[in-house]
């Protein structure tokens, strides 16, 4: 299934030219099949970033958005303190991983990420590290393939539609594998 992915890179310094984590996302989801549907760079400022993120949740051809900098702990790292009031439910497991997975490369360090991932008005979002490195990690290893319907027992591609369930309306019947 081919989603429209949306990559916003947070950076006061960066451009489309020399945006290496930024071009290595979106050649990651052209190559997996995916849709480029924007690509931007925000500077680091919380109601930007808030303001741009907003207009994708309401984009109907907007699937999942990925967020590369502005997750670490300097005065300008603001990306989880704009994103996370906007967000339905955060998906804890994706920091968690993220860190487990980049202990491996950059040891304790690891420790200075506070990359992690949610869901707003039934779209998955992502808010990584500004380095190609994790950028890369991030798909290769964890993103890439919750994005693909072949990656079981699950993946985040096969719960998207069921996003938009209410909570107030009983579930709907499945199949069991007893049936």
């Amino acid at each position: 299934m081919s989603l429209g992915i949306a990559v916003l890179t947070v950076s006061d310094t960066r451009t489309l030219a020399d945006d290496k984590s930024g071009n290595l996302l979106v050649e990651r989801i052209a190559a997996d099949g995916h849709r480029l549907a924007a690509r931007l760079i925000k500077s680091d400022d919380r109601y930007g970033i808030r303001a741009q993120l907003s207009n994708w949740l309401i984009d109907d051809t907007v699937d999942v958005i990925i967020i590369t900098g502005g997750t670490g702990l300097t005065g300008r790292d603001l990306v989880p303190e704009a994103v996370r009031p906007l967000l339905d439910r955060i998906t804890d497991g994706f920091g968690e991983l993220f860190r487990m997975l980049s202990y491996a490369d950059v040891g304790t360090s690891a420790i200075q990420s506070r990359a992690f991932a949610g869901s707003a008005n039934s779209r998955l979002v992502f808010c990584l590290p500004g380095s190609r490195g994790a950028c890369e990690l991030a798909w290769d290893k964890i993103i890439g393939l919750q994005l693909n319907t072949s990656t079981q027992p699950c993946n985040l591609v096969d719960i998207i539609p069921r996003m938009k369930e209410s909570p107030d309306q009983p579930a709907p019947k499945r199949p069991s594998n007893r049936d």
